[in-house]
């Protein structure tokens, strides 16, 4: 293998490591915040010892030595609440999450490759103050002892005064080990910082020179160890590379079926390998208490069966030994007990990680499939043959069921996103002298991965201004008569296409007054005017708006909300906000579910084709007689079943020719209105024609066409023609605009240029 080859490796091989540990960072922070409010749940402070063992174990293999070092000093000081020496208190808690940020400090000067004084510095003094709460001033590796975990830590608590108990471990490596990047004496280094390695064989299956390859690893080993550690802390050693390693572990003091199970896992019932694996265990000591040698050595005959503890006597003694000699153990039983043993739960070894981009340029390409297929089922039409329209259809949906599935991989439950908020709430209510409750629902709603990711800053800003401007301090709560703990609460739904999210805290509300003068004052509205309470909260949203009344760290400048809608708008996106004077604020977030594609309604406006999202077509009716009663006119009324809704004539609106324009009597009557529903909202669009459903990849407009409203974007057909894709939030905001202007048709015909 090529230095260089073994540098990108090892490159990628960290990524993965960093990436891992930004998982871990996030599980740990979670686990410290649970702790802090339910200090009895044992289950939860294990969780946040293992996040922290697992970064420390993996940062070792990587030599990362200052993230080790660090981490054993919080790790020590979990394992004192562990045990029970160290109970929970608000001195631990924020001592534990201040070390948690430096853990992240220390990741991310190895990420970067740029090691800073001041970081070390931090390293040092914080290290110091979690030795001083544990009480020793100085604490020596953890025993990592659990009381009652099982079985294995009781022989290490009682074997600690010597040393600790013996562990023998079976190692193998798989033939991607190394170029995965890993280094198998790395582990066995790190190993010995449990303990003390007492005895380590090589077991190397190397092939004929032929057939050999060099990038391949072909190593084992067979470790004696002495320890106080539990099997768990073994295993985690292991962990970042347990799918290129086969690890299996005889317990202290096990008796000779263990060794007896392992010998016939390894070997499989080769005798020569059965014997040279034995002579291996000889070396390491195995044997003379483990394997049962206080029988007396026996030769075998031909075809006999010998139990693995009477073979292990005969080659320690150095009598004879038949090739055929096989355990005892049937290798199904041998199966069972090594399932039984894989640390990995089946729905571990389901998941499988996969790099973003590669994410993306999957979903690429089957967009660019969506569109072939389009134009294949185009030409099938055209050529009108039955049995190229069929297989057409068979296609067409085989590429459906793709894209769905691609577009699924790339769904994420919005809650780990709302969950890096509880440490902004706790920190912030501690800041401000103010006790808030946060609550999450609706944590397990999916959305696509890039929106989560783009929705995360205007979130922040959301739930800020909710923390320092909404929830009053405690005595202002209680003299309102309010309880004295404040709640915040952030929701995630489905409705139709889109995804809801909505921040609501039950603080002080908006102040309209407050607001209508401010905004008086500045100029964005004239004097005297009084705006309904809709357009007083959208005010919130210009920029450099303020109210504060002083400065703050968190907020009072001015910028943040506009920057918010501008944000929610990019993703095509809606926000709203309502509230009431000294009850609350509820802000809420409208979402499409994803960037890429759509299942959509194609249609035929003026000759150009126009895009609906197919989860908000509600219906499709001939177009209503008082629709056409005014040619001239873009929006109005009609009467749909006993319910008076609003429509706009797209081709007015829009400002291109109608199809129907120049038709004979009657023929207008052909056109469409298409019934869309948004909510509890409904609108009529009227367009020339219906096509019918459409796979829609969608493509962003170019900067030019960015002050197009009611655009959401465009996407290409099957022929090569563009069509545009509704921005149905712009379409009906404008529809119910139109309503308000007290005499008929007041609204201005908008064009393509200012629609």
């Amino acid at each position: 293998m090529h230095r260089d080859d073994d540098a990108e490796i090892i490159a990628a091989a960290r990524v993965g490591f960093l990436d891992e540990a930004a998982d871990m960072l996030q599980q740990f922070e979670q686990a410290l915040l649970v702790m802090e409010t339910d200090p009895a749940d044992a289950e939860n402070l294990n969780a946040a010892f293992r996040a922290a063992h697992t970064i420390k174990g993996t940062a070792g293999l990587f030599g990362c030595d200052a993230v080790v070092a660090f981490t054993h000093e919080v790790e020590t000081l979990l394992e004192g609440l562990r045990s029970g020496a160290l109970a929970v208190t608000d001195p631990i808690s924020a001592a534990l999450l201040e070390g948690l940020d430096q853990m992240a400090a220390l990741l991310d000067e190895v990420r970067t490759g740029r090691a800073s004084a001041a970081v070390a510095e931090r390293s040092q003094v914080l290290g110091a103050r979690l030795r001083q709460l544990h009480g020793a001033g100085g604490v020596a590796a953890p025993t990592d002892a659990v009381h009652g975990a099982n079985a294995a830590t009781d022989l290490a608590a009682e074997a600690g005064s010597a040393g600790g108990a013996a562990w023998h471990l079976s190692l193998r490596f798989g033939a991607d080990a190394l170029r995965n990047g890993l280094d198998p004496l790395a582990f066995i280094r790190y190993l010995g910082t449990l303990g003390h390695i007492t005895g380590c064989e090589v077991v190397a299956d190397v092939p004929a020179l032929a057939d050999l390859d060099a990038e391949a690893c072909h190593l084992g080993f067979e470790l004696g160890l002495r320890s106080a550690a539990t099997q768990s802390d073994i295993e985690q050693v292991f962990e970042f590379a347990r799918d290129d390693c086969s690890l299996h572990i005889v317990q202290p003091g096990a008796d000779g079926s263990a060794f007896e199970a392992l010998l016939d896992l390894r070997c499989a019932g080769d005798g020569a390998s059965a014997e040279a694996l034995l002579a291996t265990w000889a070396r390491l000591g195995v044997g003379m208490g483990q394997l049962g040698d206080e029988a007396p050595p026996t030769e075998a005959e031909p075809g006999d069966t010998v139990p693995a503890a009477d073979a292990s006597a005969a080659h320690a003694g150095g009598g004879a030994r038949n090739d055929t000699m096989t355990p005892a153990a049937p290798l199904a039983a041998v199966a069972a007990r090594r399932t039984g043993r894989d640390r990995r739960t089946p729905a571990e070894a389901r998941f499988v990680k996969v790099r973003a981009d590669k994410l993306d340029h999957l979903i690429d390409l089957i967009g660019e499939l969506v569109i072939a297929g389009s134009g294949a089922q185009m030409v099938a039409n055209q050529e009108a043959s039955p049995l190229f329209l069929e297989a057409t259809q068979r296609v067409s949906e085989l590429v459906q069921a793709t894209r769905d599935g691609a577009l699924a991989l790339r769904m994420v439950p919005v809650g780990e996103t709302f969950s890096r908020f509880q440490r902004v709430v706790r920190d912030t209510s501690k800041q401000l002298g103010k006790d808030i409750e946060f609550v999450v629902t609706g944590g397990d709603t999916e959305l696509d991965k890039s929106m989560v990711e783009l929705i995360a800053d205007p979130l922040m800003h959301l739930v800020r201004n909710s923390l320092d401007h909404g929830i009053e301090l405690p005595a202002d709560r209680l003299a309102a008569g309010k309880a004295a703990t404040g709640r915040l609460q952030i929701n995630a739904c489905h409705e139709g296409g889109s995804i809801v999210i909505e921040v609501s805290d039950d603080g002080r509300g908006l102040r309209r007054e407050r607001i209508l003068a401010k905004a008086i004052e500045r100029g964005l509205l004239p004097e005297g005017a009084q705006p309904s309470d809709a357009e007083v909260w959208q005010l919130i949203f210009a920029p450099g708006f303020s109210t504060a009344d002083k400065v703050t760290d968190l907020s009072g400048r001015g910028v943040g909300m506009d920057v918010v809608k501008r944000n929610i708008e990019a993703l095509r996106g809606q926000i709203a906000l309502t509230s009431v004077d000294g009850q609350g604020t509820r802000t809420q977030i409208r979402l499409p579910l994803t960037l890429a594609m759509i299942d959509g309604f194609l249609t035929l406006v003026g000759g150009v084709h126009y895009v609906l999202p197919l989860a908000v077509v509600s219906e499709c009716i001939a177009v209503p007689r008082e629709c056409l009663a005014d040619p001239g006119r873009i929006c109005g009324t009609f009467d749909l079943r006993g319910v008076v809704l609003p429509y706009i004539d797209l081709a007015l609106f829009y400002g291109v020719a109608s199809g129907s324009a120049g038709a004979a009597d009657g023929e207008a009557q052909r056109r469409s209105l298409v019934v869309v529903r948004d909510g509890a909202v409904r609108v009529g669009l009227v367009v020339d024609r219906l096509l019918g459903e459409h796979q829609t990849v969608i493509k962003p407009l170019a900067g030019i066409f960015r002050h197009l409203k009611a655009l959401a974007g465009s996407t290409i057909l099957g022929s090569g023609d563009v069509a545009l894709v509704l921005d149905m939030q712009g379409l009906l905001a404008a529809a119910l605009q139109a309503q308000r202007p007290a005499r008929p048709g007041a609204m201005a015909a908008p064009s393509l240029a200012n629609g």
